[in-house]
């Protein structure tokens, strides 16, 4: 299994594949911002819409790859305000139901801290439906349940849900205004042809 990073072109160039692993996500009952059932067509559109955002240092994105194929992703949204560049939302972390079980939710994870560490980030925070599987994989990570929003937002199924909120201090402290985004050089192709080794999802 490869973990690579997205420039712009690739996430265009992988966008059916992205948007297989996102329809799989939202069949399997996962709260990340759609409801069921989702369309090949929408899936699809909303990843080409996040292109340029990475273009832009906004976001950066990774995919976990079996063969050529998509079986996980995760990604980090920069805040662009001056006095947010020390810290980054982890979102649409997803992995494939056929890849579940092989700890590749921890591996994505772990990659993405890794990368806000080298980006100068300090601080991460991200949501995921409350009770779900994801909140066991971010406690033994070592993130920091900060508290519960009741009926945050709908499930696949359109039953409103709470949410819990989680952040992680990481690397080694510093000032604000240190690290995000394009103004912190953060390169979506950091990992782009390395092995990093060998579903669980926010919002």
């Amino acid at each position: 299994m490869i973990v690579r990073g997205l420039d712009a072109p690739q996430l265009l160039s992988a966008v059916d594949e992205l948007a297989d692993l996102l329809a799989d996500t939202v069949d399997d009952g996962a709260s990340i911002g759609f409801l069921a059932p989702l369309g090949r067509a929408a899936a699809v559109d909303w990843w080409r819409e996040r292109a340029d955002g990475v273009a832009a240092g906004q976001l950066a994105v990774w995919v976990a790859l079996r063969g050529d194929r998509v079986v996980g992703t995760v990604s980090l949204a920069f805040p662009g305000k001056p006095n947010s560049r020390h810290r980054a939302e982890l979102v649409k972390l997803m992995v494939h139901r056929e890849a579940k079980g092989e700890g590749l939710g921890r591996r994505l994870l772990t990659v993405a801290e890794d990368a806000a560490v080298a980006a100068g980030i300090t601080l991460l925070h991200l949501d995921t439906e409350t009770d779900s599987p994801a909140e066991h994989l971010y406690r033994s990570a070592g993130w920091t349940r900060a508290g519960v929003i009741p009926d945050y937002a709908a499930s696949p199924a359109g039953v409103l849900r709470p949410t819990t909120l989680y952040y992680k201090r990481v690397g080694g402290g510093g000032a604000a205004g240190t690290g995000a985004g394009a103004d912190a050089g953060v390169d979506t192709r950091v990992d782009a042809g390395a092995d990093l080794g060998a579903g669980t999802p926010t919002r």
